[in-house]
């Protein structure tokens, strides 16, 4: 049976011996292996009880099995919810009880933990060893290597579900966008054209798996391409810089880039081998550019994206790639610059609220159509938040947020989320959560705290208590006490002066 994603991929494999995964250990992993291990994965999910339109959640470390029980989802017609590894058993349990996946999948040392939650949600919990160190391999494992090698797709075409991105609002939880079949086939075809990949391309693949950074503009772009990638487990400069030697691509955020550059190897011989650098998920420094082709030769490719959109800009491959600008929107995309009050489109160099329109666009967020709609114009364009302006080059540049979105390391991190969690400890009399200018993760956590009258609440009983509560990502950087809060006239806190005043 047709099935939209899984399809195109297929038929960009020329060569189902080539490598499609490697790891630093050593081992490869060809294109008919994927084939199969996916297909092995997608019967084990139809046993455990997945059917077509079913979501199929998984916390689970870095390895080539989540790229493999990725593809089995496409395959079994489910859509693949995948949570970042620090998130706590409390924030977990939110996820699952949003979206009510059949099945949860996590590693055997996080099942005792994290049972309650799935149980709670009504999901399978599902387990999968990241290593072969325990001498077991999980109850996921054991059901696909006991399946065929042969699986018959579900029937899905472009505009069914093939995955749900969770993305927290700014005053509330967090929101599950709903990519499609076509939203994730069109964008990794785009990037793959603009960006000239082709079946000798080695990507070093050191981002997570969790976020569409890794999972679906790095992978999905390797795929459609028919070429390889390096698996790293995490980011490490120096297994990067070694890397470079037989690989032709990296795709990183602003840190990776910073942290690079603080390698003495770094430099042109280093990068002899490699043809492209791409950094997106936070704004890259014009210094991290202008220092990096010092060092390199090479200038940093810029683009722009986020989870309900995938990538919507691009600077050029052949061309000016101009520091500090996110390039030119993608071929299939249309991007806009308004009024954000009334939607009034600006002239050309005008700042203003950015709009975008494409088949990379999310089909709306789970469970959510008043705040769809809401996102949405009538025309069709969504609001992505983002404030920006269109140079007369057509290159866009992106000035700040309209929403209160920190993005520290290439993660999102919204602050009413940490606020909360703040604002309910004793002794907390109200907390406002701010970014800062951040040479290493791009922005920094802050968080600026008003005790009640007589507590004696101090920052290590507050890093204690979020401990339990939030991702360590999340947590503040520093912590600053404060008598009371700047407000304007409508009792609205006024964070722009909070960061003018800590980002000195």
């Amino acid at each position: 049976m047709a099935n939209h994603l899984f399809d195109l991929i297929v038929s960009k494999i020329s060569d189902p011996e080539k490598t499609f995964i490697e790891t630093p250990e050593g081992l490869s992993l060809s294109y008919r292996q994927m084939l199969s291990a996916s297909a092995r994965y997608a019967h084990a999910l139809v046993a455990a009880g997945v059917e077509p339109g079913a979501r199929v959640a998984i916390q689970m470390d870095k390895t080539p099995a989540f790229i493999f029980i990725y593809l089995a989802c496409v395959r079994a017609g489910a859509a693949f919810l995948p949570l970042n590894t620090a998130y706590t058993p409390h924030e977990v349990g939110y996820f699952l009880s949003d979206a009510s996946p059949t099945v949860f999948i996590c590693n055997s040392e996080r099942r005792e933990a994290l049972a309650e939650v799935a149980a709670q949600a009504g999901s399978r919990i599902e387990t999968h060893e990241s290593g072969k160190e325990s001498g077991t391999y999980g109850s996921l494992f054991e059901l696909a290597f006991a399946s065929p090698e042969i699986f018959e797709n579900a029937e899905r075409g472009p505009d069914d579900l093939a995955a749900i991105l969770y993305t927290s609002g700014t005053t509330g939880r967090s929101k599950g966008a709903m990519l499609t079949h076509d939203n994730l086939a069109s964008n990794a075809l785009t990037l793959c054209d603009l960006w000239r990949f082709s079946s000798d391309d080695v990507l070093i693949h050191s981002l997570p798996v969790y976020h569409t950074h890794g999972l679906f503009v790095a992978t999905n772009t390797i795929l459609m391409a028919g070429a390889s990638m390096l698996f790293l487990g995490k980011f490490d400069a120096k297994a990067i810089l070694a890397a470079m030697a037989h690989c032709t691509v990296l795709m990183g955020v602003p840190t990776f880039y910073t942290r690079l550059l603080d390698e003495p190897g770094l430099n042109k011989k280093a990068c002899a081998n490699m043809r492209l650098f791409i950094s997106g998920s936070a704004p890259l420094l014009a210094e991290t550019h202008r220092q990096w082709f010092e060092r390199t030769g090479h200038h940093i490719l810029e683009r722009y994206g986020m989870t309900e959109t995938n990538m919507s800009t691009s600077n050029p491959y052949d061309g000016e790639r101009i520091a500090g600008t996110v390039g030119l929107p993608l071929p299939d995309v249309d991007l806009r610059v308004v009024d954000p009050d009334n939607g009034a489109l600006l002239p050309q160099g005008e700042i203003g609220m950015i709009e975008v329109k494409g088949p990379n666009v999310f089909h709306g967020y789970w469970l959510m159509p008043e705040k769809t709609a809401a996102e949405f114009r009538p025309d069709g364009y969504f609001i992505t938040g983002d404030l920006g302006e269109i140079d007369e080059k057509g290159y866009v540049r992106i000035v700040g947020r309209g929403k209160d979105l920190i993005i520290s390391g290439g993660l999102n991190i919204y602050p009413k989320e940490v606020e909360t969690e703040i604002d309910a400890l004793p002794g907390v009399f109200e907390s406002a959560v701010i970014g800062v200018p951040d040479a290493d993760f791009g922005e920094a956590v802050v968080a600026v705290i008003v005790r009640e009258k007589g507590a004696s609440i101090d920052e290590a009983a507050i890093f204690a208590a979020l401990r339990e509560r939030l991702a360590k990502f999340k947590w503040p950087k520093q912590i600053f006490f404060v008598e009371a809060l700047p407000r304007n006239t409508m009792g609205k806190v006024q964070k722009n002066q909070l960061r003018q005043q800590y980002s000195a």
